[in-house]
Parts: structure tokens; sequence; C-alpha cells
């Protein structure tokens, strides 16, 4: 499974830094453990966990820029961990209302040493989040592109963004956007090992309506 993790971050063109890797490795042993006692994810094989969980979070990785990111309906925490075990100087908050998912985030976090994470088990609709808002706000496959946009509008900073990972079919939801939002961005992802496609839709809020709401 090393292996695979190795080639696929070598597929993404991913640099990592020394301990990247085992970092990882640690969080898919630990996923796999609490998998089997709590069912966080559908997901059993340690080495579909690898493509599916860890490459299909590390994909988004060139695209991530902002120094605070808050990923919103992160289950398990994914992607926000294995995006903040790949860049350690970026501040991550995971927010998910489901409680064994939490309190898998925070024993991920103990027990890798995450400085920069902070899982919080709330709604979204009831986060406050900090005053300033995040630079980037991302969602893997969450809900609708509207209802994650309108439910995270408060939280996205001035100048911030909307990262939302979607599968093939999100031109549909393009028309469910709130009129001051629009997308500035649509990448293809191409996931190691994984066959299908899934696309990264960017979005921010248009020129005259700047500021958050």
């Amino acid at each position: 499974m090393r292996e695979r993790l190795e080639q696929g971050l070598d597929e993404l063109g991913l640099e990592t830094r020394p301990g990247t890797g085992d970092a990882l490795m640690s969080l898919l042993a630990l996923l796999h453990k609490w998998n089997r006692a709590y069912n966080l994810t559908a997901i059993r094989a340690p080495e579909d966990m690898v493509s599916r969980h860890l490459l299909d979070s590390a994909v988004v990785a060139p695209h991530v820029t902002g120094s605070s990111l808050l990923d919103v309906g992160a289950g398990p925490g994914l992607p926000g961990l294995v995006l903040a075990i790949l860049a350690p100087e970026r501040q991550v908050t995971l927010l998910d209302s489901n409680g064994k998912k939490v309190r898998f985030q925070r024993q991920a976090v103990m027990e890798l040493g995450l400085t920069n994470v902070t899982p919080v088990q709330a709604r979204v609709e009831t986060f406050a989040g900090p005053d300033a808002g995040y630079d980037e706000v991302i969602s893997r496959a969450f809900a609708s592109l509207g209802d994650f946009v309108s439910l995270s509008a408060r939280l996205v900073a001035d100048g911030g963004r909307w990262l939302a990972m979607k599968g093939p079919t999100v031109e549909d939801e393009l028309s469910g956007l709130p009129e001051d939002v629009a997308p500035v961005a649509s990448h293809e992802l191409r996931v190691p090992f994984e066959p299908g496609q899934r696309r990264l839709v960017i979005l921010e809020r248009t020129a005259s309506t700047q500021g958050r709401h």
C-alpha cells in the first residue's frame, strides 16, 4: 500500500516533505482500524482507501492556495486531514455534525501530532467561524453546489473562494448558485488507480458583490 500511495502521489506531481508518506500511512491505518468498529466509511479495503480517500483528497492539493481552509462536511476528515498533512503551514478546520466522525478526527490529530488542524462538531448552519472568515472553503460530495455555497457564504473571507469536489454532472448544478456567486474555474481531476471522472469547481463572489453577507 505504501508503494501504491507513493506511486499515486508521484503521478499527481506532488512534491512531499520528509515524513509525509509516513503520516498518510498512519492516517490510513487509523482510519481502517476505526472503520471496523464505527463504520466511518463504506470503503473497507485499505488498498481502496489509498486511492478513494488519500489520493482522491490529495488530487486537489495544487489548487488549494489559501493559508486557512475550512472543510465542510468533512466526515472522518477528508480531504482536510490529507491537505493538512501535505501543507503543514496551512491552518485547516474540519467541520462535521457527526459525533463519531469528529471523534475520529480528534484522535487522528492527536496521534499524528497535527498542530495545524482544528476539528469542530457542528452543523454548518450554526457554526460561527472566525470573524475574518476563511481564505477557502472546500467540500467533497457534501451537498448540491447551491446549498454548499449558500450555507457557507458567511464563512468565506472577503476575496475568498469555494472549492467544490464534484462528479462529472456538476454542470447540472450551476443553475442553483446564488446570483452573486459564479464559477471562475473548473478542473478535471484524474485520481490514480480510479476510473471515472471527477471535477473541481472553484467559485468566487462576483466583483460587484465582494463582501460577506
